[in-house]
């Protein structure tokens, strides 16, 4: 198989770097363009400092389709701007990190359907895909948390999350609440039960759970709100995601893990982990690690992931893969940080 051409658009932020540095050592890949109008012409480790001297790439303004596979690396509305105003070859493959192809209201594109990008729900529609929709940072996280309870039935009518974040889940753009004088040794909640994610989070739970979500007047985003009481918190650390989850349930601790540890038995990158977790046993990594324990009659599931991978360019990778029918490891072997 030769290998895949691959262009990028949106390259310079932090999704855009994050998936520079897995692609320039995937083995199966040859990055065709890295686009980004305002940086053309500088070298890619100009703006992502880490990678000097593993690659001469320069950024470029141009785009064209002479590659296997599109990512879009941009913000949220600008993806479907971009296919609105570019057009793009009906061969390509596209995979789009914004939220702008998520909901099942919003997925055409050229007469065909963007796949919810989640391979831990649709394996196997991705790797039929022509559009993949990557999932949020967020959303991954809590849905891979709660899948294998989807599964079975199981999902109760209230969850309740509580799920830290690091800053580079705010982007790359400075802000009030990313400026590091304000976000060291800080904590804060934000978007209370009511953040964007739950929307996507709650119609990958009703595809496995059909009534979690009842019919309703109101918008899916109220019906998500009053199932899954979530409160997103910023902590003060760069990167990664740590969830608290906790559910009414009959399972018992051992019933719990053979039904999280069967769902998981294919899913090379989702673990279930019967120690206690860290955050830092999933950092610079595409993996996502559960720790689970019972409390009386509440399940508490414990999830750690990787914004910028496990939750943005590492799954897009890993789709990629899966699209080109590739193991979906491959150029994927990053190791956490440790200590």
């Amino acid at each position: 198989m030769s290998k895949i051409k691959v262009g990028i658009v949106g390259s310079a932020g932090y999704t855009g770097g994050e998936l520079l540095r897995v692609l320039i050592y995937h083995p199966k890949v040859d990055i065709v363009f890295a686009n980004s109008a305002s940086n053309a012409g500088n070298k890619v480790y100009e703006v992502h400092s880490d990678l000097f001297g593993d690659t001469e790439l320069q950024f470029s303004s141009d785009f064209h389709c002479d590659i296997d596979v599109l990512f879009l690396c941009v913000g949220h509305g600008d993806a479907r701007k971009f296919l609105e105003t570019t057009p793009v070859n009906p061969a390509v493959k596209i995979i789009d990190l914004s939220q702008d192809y998520r909901l099942t209201s919003n997925t055409i594109y050229q007469g065909q359907k963007f796949v919810y990008g989640l391979p831990e729900l649709n394996k196997e529609s991705i790797t039929e895909a022509q559009y993949v929709a990557n999932p949020g940072c967020f959303a991954t996280n809590i849905q891979l948390a709660l899948l294998p309870l989807a599964h079975k039935g199981m999902l109760p009518s209230e969850i309740h999350v509580n799920a830290t974040t690091g800053s580079t889940g705010a982007g790359q753009k400075p802000g009030a609440t990313t400026h590091f004088s304000w976000r060291n040794n800080n904590l804060s909640a934000y978007k209370s039960f009511e953040h964007q994610h739950l929307q996507e989070i709650s119609e990958s739970l009703n595809q496995l759970q059909p009534g979690f979500l009842a019919p309703s007047e109101k918008s899916l985003l109220g019906q998500a709100a009053e199932k899954i009481h979530f409160v997103p918190q910023r902590g003060a650390f760069a990167r990664g995601i740590f969830s608290a989850i906790y559910v009414e349930s009959t399972l018992s601790n051992d019933e719990a893990y053979a039904l999280y540890e069967d769902y998981y038995n294919d899913h090379p990158f989702t673990h279930v982990s019967r120690s206690n977790i860290d955050l830092k046993q999933v950092v610079n990594t595409n993996k996502s690690i559960m720790h689970l324990e019972k409390h009386g009659n509440q399940l508490l599931i414990l999830n750690a992931t990787d914004n910028l991978l496990k939750g943005a360019s590492g799954q897009a990778v890993q789709n990629m893969n899966l699209m080109f029918g590739l193991d979906e490891r491959e150029g994927l072997n990053l190791k956490s940080v440790g200590f």
